[in-house]
């Protein structure tokens, strides 16, 4: 039988070992049985390859195939942990990009929660503290700091909030309910001696379950990894700890993060039960959501701080690719991966992200750039755009329309009846989402805000995503080559097990391409953001995939709500749309901003959404 590993080198011999070619042609060669290569064999690899084979070629492959040599097998014997990251680090950093890196003191805005809370507690009875559920870090910190609320009341209600609530929507992996008691009980303690660290000291928050802690399982959300225990604390659980910040449990993510579907079922959108809260961070906007943490940290590759933000009513946070350390966090896609708050208000997302930001010596992408939370910041000054072909958009403008053949059978004509209206009603629910987007232009020219129209550049963004489908596939290889990907809950043709597999055909020249048309694209969307502090944009749209390819931050904020009018939602919720809600439900809008200007980003935000109000409703358990 062939040798593989003389094979690769074989190839490797006369060029071809840096594209997809030796592995198709390794694989066929195994499908066949065959005892050596055939030209036909190469004729048909190199047309799934896209390469040109010339008849010569063929040759030196047949006569070199029996050359020992080092081939990937020595690689998979390393078993590489999740852990270890590529030689290679994405920098969204272009020649000439300027940020602050001198740290200031934070501003906070005032708070007037503390003698409104008087109002909650009769004489000489305990203060209600449900009441608190829904209440800002910032209204919190002041009940903590002034000793009006205690770190482990508020513990112990939230706890309790937790356990009540996530048999209906499931967003607990794991209660970290020791630790919590203890921090809490400490947090008390200083505060007391007068210890004050800051505004997150002693207020109880939620992990992404991609967030190593100590002693704890930490699941990445997968079958097959429920008892995984890794004995460290992440950058960003230490840096909280630092702060004084309690951990009430290790929340939710879709299966290695996708989707919001887990080992443990469907994490599922407080508004609306029915529906899934989206993902990956499912479960830090759920229970953020729900009022069942005072904040969470999730984490987005492509989307997934912005859409379950989205379906679930709350504040996201994604910072700057850079500005916040993953160190302790599952890998997907290390050009791409972020960590940011999942918060009730913008203000809130600058407390926490003041917290965890900056560089911990490890993980390398981190810059050296300052955040500086100043909430007396002048909005009115900064220069504002808005994507105005996004915003103009009709719905399903730009899909390709295909061309039907007649049905061949009754079932085919069902099926085609089906896709159809499901296709209506997309399209629907799209043209009434539409009004919230036009209402929100409306609400910032009242603001004052003069809103320029700009147009992101033209480029082929989807087909750069290969990049971070190659580089999960790298990250999950064992799982997908030892076949125990099979444990993972989904497996549908765009769930990760087929992903995965499907990443393998990728030219490692293709990846390279992508990376360097990525690069031209950063270079164009550097160009735009020169003229602009601040773009508005719907958040589904164009501008998720770019951004995140770009490294740009974005804040995702409540934009109102559907009324009784609203198209009703599917019966089967597939997590891909994020206008499924149906009435009551909420919709969003995102402010994108430069790269480590996220003071201005979120100043900005946090005017336009002191001046709508929506991040006060809350969804009625």
């Amino acid at each position: 039988m062939l040798d593989r590993r003389s094979f690769m080198r074989a190839c490797s011999g006369v060029g071809l070992g840096a594209t997809l070619f030796p592995g198709v042609l390794w694989a066929q060669a195994q499908i066949a049985g065959a005892q050596k290569i055939t030209g036909e064999m190469i004729d048909n690899a190199a047309a799934l390859a896209d390469v040109a084979i010339a008849d010569e070629y063929k040759q030196a492959l047949l006569d070199n195939l029996n050359q020992q040599a080092k081939g990937y097998e020595a690689i998979y014997a390393l078993h590489i942990p999740n852990s270890v990251e590529p030689a290679l680090i994405f920098d969204p950093v272009l020649l000439g990009t300027k940020f602050e890196t001198e740290k200031r003191p934070m501003r906070m805005s005032a708070s007037n929660l503390p003698q409104e809370f008087s109002k909650f507690a009769k004489a000489g009875s305990p203060p209600d503290y449900e009441a608190l559920a829904f209440a800002s870090v910032r209204d919190l910190a002041q009940l903590v700091r002034t000793q009006k609320v205690s770190s482990l009341a508020l513990t112990e209600m939230y706890l309790q909030r937790l356990k009540r609530y996530d048999p209906k929507l499931k967003f607990v992996v794991t209660l970290t309910e020791e630790r919590a008691l203890a921090q809490a009980k400490e947090a008390d303690r200083e505060i007391a001696a007068g210890k004050y660290r800051g505004p997150l000291h002693g207020l109880p928050w939620g992990a992404k379950d991609l967030l190593v802690v100590k002693g704890y399982p930490t699941t990445w959300g997968a079958g097959g990894f429920e008892k995984q225990v890794i004995d460290e604390d992440a950058a960003v659980v230490k840096r909280l700890d630092k702060a004084g910040a309690v951990l009430v449990a290790k929340l939710t993510l879709g299966a290695l993060a996708m989707g919001d579907e887990w080992f443990g079922g469907k994490t599922r959108n407080p508004w609306n039960p029915k529906q899934g809260s989206s993902g990956s961070s499912a479960g830090p906007a759920s229970a953020t959501a729900a009022g069942c943490v005072a904040f969470s940290i999730g984490s987005e590759t492509l989307g997934s701080i912005s859409s379950p933000s989205t379906r679930c009513g709350c504040t996201g946070l994604r910072p700057s690719f850079g500005l916040v350390p993953r160190t302790g966090a599952m890998a997907l896609s290390w050009s791409m991966d972020k960590l940011g708050p999942i918060c009730r208000t913008v203000q809130d997302c600058a407390l926490v992200l003041d917290a965890i930001y900056g560089r911990d010596g490890k993980d390398r992408t981190v810059q050296p750039a300052a955040f500086n939370w100043d909430a007396s910041l002048d909005w009115r000054e900064l220069r504002v755009g808005y994507l105005k072909s996004e915003f103009e958009r009709k719905p399903g403008a730009g899909q390709p329309q295909e061309k039907e053949e007649p049905a061949k059978t009754p079932e085919e004509e069902k099926k085609r009846a089906e896709a159809r209206k499901a296709r209506e009603a997309f399209l629907a629910r799209a043209e009434y989402d539409k009004r919230y987007n036009e209402a929100a232009l409306t609400k910032l020219q009242a603001m004052g805000v003069k809103l320029e129209p700009v147009e992101m550049p033209k480029f082929p963004y989807d087909a750069m995503v290969a990049m971070l489908t190659a580089e999960a596939a790298a990250a999950f290889d064992d799982l997908t080559r030892s076949g125990k990907d099979k444990l993972l809950t989904a497996q549908g043709p765009g769930d990760w097990p087929n992903t995965f597999r499907s990443a393998r055909f990728i030219p490692a020249v293709e990846y390279i391409q992508a990376a360097r048309a990525r690069r031209m694209a950063m270079e164009a969307v550097a160009k735009v953001f020169e003229n602009f502090d601040v773009i508005v944009a719907p958040s589904n749209g164009q501008q998720l995939v770019i951004t995140n390819l770009t490294g740009h931050p974005a804040v995702i904020l409540p934009n109102g709500f559907r009324g009784d009018d609203a198209p009703k939602p599917p019966v089967k919720d597939d997590g891909d749309d994020d206008g499924v809600g149906g009435p009551g439900t909420p919709v969003s809008l995102t402010f994108l901003g430069n790269l480590y200007s996220e003071g201005k980003l979120l100043a900005f935000a946090r005017a336009y959404q002191e001046a709508t109000g929506f991040h006060l409703q809350h969804p009625k358990l």
